[in-house]
């Protein structure tokens, strides 16, 4: 047994003896063994913890041990570390260097790829255009595509001319697009002519209805329309000017395009013309085409059929409508040969009037009424217009004939100068003469509102129509150039450009003025200065009241050339004896002295037409009143007082004035239907006539107070004293004068007077 053993033993031992002491004297001798028992016990229990700490200790040196070398191990791999971080930063700094190299390089690669992009394509694209066939693949895609690649090349060689090559590959370039442009023209116009070619073949095989010619003229051409649209668009997008271009300029490519418009409309004129020109033929043999309004009717109505449907077609094959215009003016060119003609010979001004009517109303776009025309729509307006200027000019010219011949240069006869039989109502033996007025008539004609164009023609044939019957009234016993001159306006007006209008219609109203003043002076002379005056004023009143409707604006100098200074210079010449010398003529040339002068009249009818009218309502009133007032004496200080001679001159000036007052209101009547234009010349009448008088009274009256009294005279009478023959006062006077008279003009709204029926004349003793 080991010692270990034997200590357990030992200990079983003991503690079986203490187990078994049962008094405290067998413990006490059991206490020795137990001390040494427990020291025993106490002592392997450390000796087993300082192995245990020994063992502890050698286990940790080990560890240290290990950890040194671990720890220096480390600090070489550090060292390592280090050593491989430097190179690694080193060797980025190199990778990175190298990167950027290489990115510079990518990128002037790049660059190098995009400019050769533009270099490469040329020889490729030169040996497709110059291959044998090339047009055969105008019509594909690849085509299309090229004619890109080409634009963007010379683009390109555009924006980019510091690069060495630069401007010989633009020129190439161009070259190219130009012979590809070339081909797509060709193919363009060899598909119309091949299409113009079957329909013309086809129409010529055989006799062809509408609808079977129809189809061939519009419908074939129709199939092939969308591809050749689009083929002309290629060339049409390289047509445009470039932005910064001058208005006006022209692409470089235009001119390709307007061959397609050309070549397109000569192919279809070609198909179109001939049918066209048959077409009109027949319509003017028809017996309805005799009138020209009707032919124009018929022939611009067709023709405008089938420009709407060339509209439509050139819609089909191009984008937009440049050079359409002018293919349609070659259709129309037809119309104007048949047209032109039959304007010239139509000498009927209401056929005229008529033409250019329908011309205007049925064809012209008005943009204040329909607003701006539409681009999409045909503007038929801009073709008609040829044949509407020819109608125009032709009724300008049979206006102006008719001015001449009829107005200008009119011979009356006796029955045209035959008043005042001719008025409305000439006096009998059995017409009253009193001096009241008579009731109140409504005027015979009514002011005229508006022009209206009727139908009849105005010098050549019938009477002239009027709207209201009224009208009729008012011309049916006027002066035949006042109504072929009323006539005449209402035709034109607004049948014409207005400056033309404007011009004629001074002519017009200037002409039957002078023709007017003409007649006048003739009936004074047959009848009475009273009736050629109330003819005048009747006429220029109407003619007054007519023009008023038109709005006559522009007025046209009139130029003329004053000779009378050259002629001058040629008897001054001769007097001097130098008309055979060359200096003189040298002189004269350089001085302008054988140039006529030119004189500019500015010719305005409204004002001629005023002035006129002024003039004889003051010769009428200033007649009528010297008539009156014949009796009485111009010159007071030579006339005689002996015999009440004064006196009786006045009482002979106031039967005289109350004989006349009843003929001055039957002559008015006869001529006026206004009764306030009557009664403002009765009042015209009275205020001269009073004005006379007052003149002879002052007269009187200082003549009188030179010696303080007239020998033979009487004395003046005041109102309501003195004798009835004695020289009355002006008050007197123009109170007598303002009953017998009896002014009375008619309310109207601009009346301020409670009592518009009288007129207060109060007179003083000077004027």
């Amino acid at each position: 047994m080991s010692e270990t053993d034997n200590v357990e033993s030992q200990k079983d031992a003991t503690l079986a003896q203490l187990t078994d002491a049962e008094t405290e004297l067998d413990v006490l001798k059991l206490a020795g063994d137990i001390d040494e028992v427990l020291l025993d016990a106490s002592l392997d229990e450390y000796q087993q913890y300082l192995n245990q700490l020994d063992a502890a200790r050698s286990h940790l040196d080990t560890l240290l041990a290990d950890t040194a070398a671990t720890l220096e191990e480390l600090s070489e791999i550090s060292a390592s570390f280090k050593a491989i971080d430097l190179q690694t930063r080193t060797f980025q700094t190199q990778s990175a260097n190298v990167l950027e190299d290489q990115s510079k390089n990518n990128t002037i690669a790049n660059e190098i790829a995009d400019n050769l992009r533009y270099y490469e394509p040329l020889e490729r694209i030169t040996r497709r255009l110059n291959a044998p066939g090339a047009g055969a693949f105008v019509r594909s895609q690849d085509f299309s595509d090229m004619l890109t690649t080409l634009d963007e090349c010379v683009d390109y060689m555009q924006t980019h001319t510091d690069q060495k090559e630069a401007e010989t590959y633009r020129s190439r370039y161009r070259l190219l697009l130009t012979r590809a442009l070339t081909l797509v023209r060709n193919t363009f116009m060899a598909g119309v002519r091949e299409t113009t070619t079957e329909v013309a073949g086809r129409i010529a095989a055989k006799q062809l209805n509408d609808t079977t010619m129809s189809a061939l003229l519009y419908a074939k051409f129709r199939v092939g329309a969308a591809e050749m649209k689009e083929l002309g668009l290629e060339i049409q997008k390289r047509a445009n000017p470039p932005a910064d271009a001058e208005p006006g300029t022209e692409g470089e490519y235009q001119s390709l395009m307007n061959e397609l418009h050309s070549s397109f409309a000569a192919c279809r004129a070609r198909l179109i013309l001939p049918i066209v020109h048959k077409r009109l033929a027949e319509i003017a043999q028809t017996p309805s085409s005799k009138d020209l309004v009707q032919f124009a009717r018929s022939s611009i109505s067709y023709v405008r059929g089938v420009c709407l449907d060339e509209f439509e077609l050139w819609q089909e094959w191009f984008h937009g409508y440049r050079g359409l215009y002018d293919f349609l003016e070659s259709i129309c060119e037809s119309l104007y040969d048949h047209l032109r003609p039959r304007i010239l010979r139509e000498n009927k001004l209401s056929k005229l009037c008529s033409l250019v009517t329908l011309l205007q109303t049925r064809y012209l776009h008005d943009e204040e009424e329909d607003g701006p025309a539409d681009l999409n729509q045909l503007d038929f307006s801009i073709l008609i217009q040829p044949a509407l200027e020819d109608a125009q000019t032709r009724l300008v010219f049979r206006a102006q004939a008719i001015l001449r011949d009829e107005i200008e240069l009119f011979r009356p006869k006796a029955e045209d100068l035959d008043y005042p039989r001719l008025t409305s109502q000439p006096p009998t033996a059995s017409t009253p003469l009193s001096g009241r007025r008579k009731a109140n008539r409504e005027p015979l004609t009514p002011l005229l509102k508006s022009p209206e164009i009727v139908d009849e023609d105005s010098g050549e044939e019938g009477s002239f129509s009027w709207t209201l019957a009224s009208r009729r009234i008012e011309l049916q016993n006027c002066y035949p150039t006042l109504s072929k001159a009323i006539r005449l306006l209402h035709r034109i007006y607004r049948l014409v450009n207005s400056s033309v209008f404007d011009d004629l219609a001074h002519q017009i109203v200037h002409q039957t003025t002078v023709s007017l003043h003409n007649a006048s002076n003739q009936i004074s002379s047959k009848s009475s200065p009273a009736d050629g005056q109330l003819f005048l004023l009747r006429h220029l009143l109407l003619l007054k009241s007519q023009i008023v409707a038109f709005d006559i604006e522009f007025v046209t100098p009139d130029v003329s050339f004053d000779f009378s200074g050259v002629a001058s210079t040629f008897y001054e010449l001769r007097e001097r004896g130098g008309l055979f010398n060359p200096r003189s003529w040298m002189k004269l040339f350089s001085s302008g002295g054988l140039l006529p002068r030119v004189v500019e009249n500015m010719l305005d009818a409204k004002v001629e037409l005023d002035g006129r009218l002024r003039t004889v309502i003051n010769d009428f009133t200033a007649g009528f009143a010297s008539h009156m007032t014949k009796d009485l004496p111009k010159d007071l200080e030579k006339a005689s007082v002996k015999n009440n001679t004064l006196e009786n001159a006045v009482s002979a000036t106031r039967k005289k004035v109350e004989a006349e007052i009843p003929i001055l209101r039957a002559k008015l009547e006869q001529y006026l239907d206004d009764q306030r234009t009557r009664e403002t010349l009765v009042a015209a009448v009275e205020d001269q006539v009073i004005q006379i008088y007052e003149t002879f009274f002052d007269g009187y009256v200082t003549r009188l107070g030179s010696n303080g009294k007239m020998n033979g005279a009487s004395p003046i009478s005041r109102k309501g004293k003195g004798p009835e023959n004695a020289v009355w006062d002006i008050d007197t006077f123009a109170e007598w004068a303002e009953s017998l008279f009896n002014v009375a003009l008619p309310n109207v709204e601009d009346d301020v007077t409670s009592n518009p029926g009288s007129r207060s004349l109060s007179r003083s003793g000077s004027p």
